[in-house]
């Protein structure tokens, strides 16, 4: 048997745009990516802490250290920019690998939406 666990967590991030003319997805910072644990393509739960909204979407890699989060095609409708979102992946293992696991968590300066 495999459940899913929390993987990794980017805890509180301001979202910097809203592309709703676009195919999908969410663009986050490739330093932000890269501290959480997070690639390209992998599938994301975003919680929307100003409306209570929850989506799933994928990610793209955006600029290192530009401090992007821009929430892109239908969910784009979910948020607005300022908003304050919360990024979370999951991973599926044996429930003994669940019980040693550790998940990525990063506490990113929500104003700049860098590593302090």
């Amino acid at each position: 048997m495999t459940i899913e666990v929390l993987k990794s967590k980017i805890h509180r991030v301001t979202v910097t745009g809203a592309e709703l003319d676009y195919i999908g997805s969410i663009t986050i910072d490739r330093t932000l990516m890269e501290a959480a644990n997070i690639v390209a393509g992998e599938k994301v739960q975003v919680v929307n802490v100003n409306n209570g909204e929850r989506l799933e979407t994928y990610v793209i890699e955006g600029a290192k250290d530009s401090g992007e989060i821009t929430l892109n095609g239908p969910a784009a409708r979910k948020v607005q920019k300022g908003d304050v979102v919360i990024i979370i992946s999951y991973a599926s293992m044996g429930v003994d690998a669940a019980k040693t696991f550790r998940p990525t968590l990063i506490f990113p300066n929500t104003a700049t939406n860098t590593l302090d």
